[in-house]
């Protein structure tokens, strides 16, 4: 059987944001709404038109809800079977929360586990880039030739001509392209990329696919451990599961022995 944990939301204060029939609707309301219907959002990271259309939605949730009750739906049989499912998923539920949050995972357990699975926390070496594509090699030795000659305004003058020359997507960025590790790339591409010196262009065209680049390299990240501080509280809740998933085995084992269990 699986379990799932409750994700834990933000603390708000209880404002009355509409009243139904006398029954309040409050921001705690309206905020637990958003939190379970869209991911990774909050009532208060709403536009005000969302926030206004969220609270129409909980106005009539509290509508419907009250024409459902004159229909005596809890009196159904499968009504009564399916609500005491519910019940039966949230109280275990529940119980998991509470018997995961009682694990005590100590600051030098999580640093030992960091120290004993550095491969686990390795950030990889990635770069910044920014390129020029272009449909022919001639195209591209031009413009090397051009960019070679302004070594004072190179990143300047490569901006411009990534915006008035390059084919690809990233010319209305001057062929800005977001941060990359080695194998986000064609080959090609990053082998070109990653060989580069900060403020320097491919002395070549690099023929990829998609066409003749010049990528000029703005920024490079070394490879690296992820520091710990930023790891830490992802670690304590990986242990505890772990933990949790050990207790769980025995806690099994244990209470299989002296209940009735019949398998048909």
């Amino acid at each position: 059987m699986l379990f799932s944990l409750f994700a834990t939301t933000m603390v708000v204060a209880d404002e009355t944001l509409a009243v139904v029939d006398g029954a309040e609707i409050t921001t705690k309301d309206v905020n637990e709404f958003v939190i379970k219907s869209i991911p990774g959002a909050t009532f208060f990271s709403l536009t005000d038109s969302q926030k206004k259309a969220v609270i129409n939605q909980m106005i009539d949730r509290r509508l419907f809800l009250k024409d459902a009750q004159k229909l005596n739906i809890k009196d159904d049989v499968k009504y009564q079977q399916d609500l005491k499912k519910l019940q039966e998923n949230l109280l275990l539920d529940y119980w998991m929360k509470k018997e995961v949050e009682e694990i005590n995972i100590s600051a030098s357990d999580a640093k030992e586990y960091y120290l004993k699975h550095r491969e686990l926390f390795l950030k990889p070496a990635s770069v910044k880039v920014r390129h020029i594509l272009l449909a022919t090699e001639d195209e591209a030795i031009t413009l090397i030739a051009e960019l070679q000659a302004d070594k004072v305004n190179l990143k300047e003058h490569f901006i411009r001509l990534a915006k008035s020359e390059s084919i690809g997507p990233s010319a209305k960025n001057g062929g800005a392209l977001d941060w990359f590790v080695f194998n986000q790339m064609v080959p090609e591409f990053s082998q070109s990329a990653f060989a580069l010196r900060v403020n320097t262009i491919t002395s070549q065209a690099v023929h990829t696919q998609f066409g003749y680049h010049i990528i000029y390299l703005e920024d490079k990240k070394e490879e690296g451990m992820i520091p710990y501080e930023n790891v830490k509280e992802d670690i304590i809740k990986s242990l505890r599961l772990a933990r949790f998933k050990i207790k769980l085995k025995k806690l099994s084992k244990k209470m299989k022995k002296t209940a009735k269990i019949i398998v048909k």
